[in-house]
Formats: C-alpha cells, sequence, structure tokens
C-alpha cells in the first residue's frame, strides 16, 4: 500500500503565474506547506510581495511577469533557476477575462485579442521557457489552468471559451513533445467559485455568487473553492500522478458532463 508524504514537493521548485491572486495564491501557499520554494509571477507587484512575504522570503520570490512578453517569461524562468538551482513545477495559471457582453456583435476585437494574448499566448510563453529548463533536465511537470468552459459552450465570453479550449490543446500537444523526456504536461478545469476575475465577470461577490454557482451546479451539499483547485494541482505535479499526462481534470462537480435538457433523475424535494 502506498503511503503518502506529509511534504510531497519537498526540494521541488515551482514558479506560479498569476500567484498574486485567487488560485494561483492559494496554490503558491499549500505547494510552499509541501515543502517546495515558489517563485511568483504576476503583474500585481503589491500582492505578488505580500504573498512572497506570507510564505517567507526563504522559500519565495516575486518576480514581476507580464505573460505576454517574452522577455518577461524568459527572466522569470532564468530567474528561478539562478535563485533555486532548477525548475520542477511551471503552473501557467494567469488568465484574464473580457466584460460580459451576450451578443458577438458587441464584442470588441481589441478585448479577443487581449483575453487570447494573455489565456493563450501567455501560456504557450510560459510552456516554451519551461520546456527550454526541463528538456535539459530530463524531468518537471507543466499545469496549467483551463476552465469548464474548455469543454462547454455558453459558461463564459466567446474569447474565454475560444482560449480554454485552447489551452486544453496545448495541453495535449505538449504532452506528447515532452513525454520523451520524462516531462508530464497536464491542466484543471475548474467550475466557477470566489476569486477575482470570477467576481468581475458575473458581478457578483462572495457568498451571493457561491449561492448562484451552489444552485446551478450539479453537485450539492459541496461549495468549489480555490484549495479545492490547489489540492487538485498539487495532485498533479506530485509524485502520486508520475503516470498521468496529457490529461483535463475537471474539478466541477460533473457539472460538464449533464445535459440539462431532458431533466433526467429528479427527484421529488420532499424525498
Amino acid at each position: 500500500m502506498m503511503t503518502i508524504p506529509t511534504r510531497r514537493l519537498e526540494g521541488k521548485v515551482a514558479l506560479i503565474t498569476g500567484g498574486a491572486s485567487g488560485i494561483g495564491e492559494c496554490t503558491a501557499k499549500l505547494f510552499a506547506e509541501h515543502g517546495a520554494k515558489i517563485v511568483i509571477a504576476d503583474v500585481q507587484d503589491q500582492l505578488g510581495q505580500s504573498v512572497c512575504d506570507a510564505l517567507g522570503s526563504s522559500k519565495s520570490t516575486y518576480v514581476h511577469c507580464d505573460v505576454t512578453n517574452e522577455e518577461h517569461v524568459k527572466n522569470t524562468v532564468d530567474t528561478a533557476v539562478a535563485t533555486y538551482g532548477k525548475l520542477d513545477i511551471m503552473f501557467c495559471n494567469a488568465g484574464i477575462i473580457d466584460p460580459n457582453k451576450q451578443r458577438i456583435i458587441d464584442n470588441e476585437k481589441s478585448d479577443f485579442e487581449c483575453v487570447l494574448s494573455v489565456n493563450v499566448t501567455g501560456v504557450f510563453l510560459s510552456m516554451k521557457h519551461a520546456a527550454r529548463v526541463m528538456v535539459p533536465a530530463r524531468a518537471g511537470s507543466i499545469i496549467s489552468t483551463a476552465s469548464i468552459s474548455s469543454n462547454v459552450g455558453g459558461a463564459a465570453s466567446h474569447a474565454y471559451c475560444c482560449a480554454k479550449h485552447a489551452v486544453a490543446g496545448l495541453t495535449k500537444n505538449l504532452a506528447v513533445e515532452l513525454g520523451q523526456f520524462g516531462i508530464r504536461v497536464n491542466c484543471l478545469s475548474p467550475y466557477a467559485m470566489v476569486t477575482p476575475l470570477t467576481m468581475n465577470f458575473a458581478g457578483v461577490e462572495g457568498e451571493a455568487l457561491e449561492n448562484v454557482m451552489n444552485q446551478l451546479g450539479n453537485l450539492k451539499g459541496v461549495t468549489l473553492r480555490t484549495d479545492d483547485v490547489a489540492k487538485a494541482a498539487l495532485f498533479l505535479v506530485s509524485d502520486e500522478a508520475k503516470y498521468i499526462s496529457g490529461q483535463n481534470l475537471f474539478i466541477d462537480g460533473g457539472f460538464s458532463i449533464v445535459n440539462p435538457s431532458f431533466n433526467m433523475f429528479k427527484y421529488p424535494e420532499d424525498l
């Protein structure tokens, strides 16, 4: 029987883009608890530095990084290697969403391109420069934040849905390429939860947003939170997932596999 070590990332070095808030911040703290050294990459300098302050300067470093700028991404990866000697884990998590406009004719080209620039090109660049240092080491794990919108329509904007489908595709393609070097590539697709991005898009905050999402969700009696995504990320980058690659792990309580049209299996309320 396999025993799970209490510190599952002991001696590992993890770089997290978009690590200053939301899923990235939560994951940075969990990875650090499990023994990893953390590099936080973000454009939110004050928030990013405060996360590092919470983790401790001996365990973490903050680097200003706009993931659409290849020099920034290259520098961030080089800083991780220069500071800690290697890069074991790349979490391509930085992402944005455009204004919630229901009709495609109201969507602006500039907003569409901005979302794709961060959510697709930014992931591509993060993967590229992680691979640059992981291939010679013949080891590493790359994960990205996708979304339920990587598989279903009607859950977010056109740009966001398009971008997250692309992240899932990039994940598969890179898993094929890097498998020969022992490098695993996966992504995570969570349902909606309370994060700055989701609250900004939905125009609803905190508990009110959770109530709406719980009402619309498939799995009842439980609320998805950022630490649930962080725990899934921890599993994927740990040795417990040593033979898992090319996968899109849905953390959605079965939401994305349901066809609600037929309203099947509905029990009476008073059961």
